[in-house]
């Protein structure tokens, strides 16, 4: 099994490369990344925390 992670950002973001973060996920942990350094270790919540997260923000979205 490879631990590489794949990352991808939201279609509204763009291609100029502004300030966008890029997300990853693997079962039990979502991995952030701002996209303009991605040298930078990524901020790793658990599927629980992310999902209150994306309901607070945008809360007729569906939760992954």
């Amino acid at each position: 099994m490879s631990t590489e992670l794949t990352w991808f950002k939201s279609s509204y973001s763009g291609t100029g490369g502004g300030n966008c973060v890029e997300v990853a996920m693997r079962p039990g942990a979502i991995h952030i990344r701002d996209s303009k350094d991605t040298r930078i270790q990524p901020l790793t919540v658990t599927s629980d925390a992310w999902a209150m997260f994306v309901g607070r923000i945008v809360p007729s979205c569906p939760v992954i």
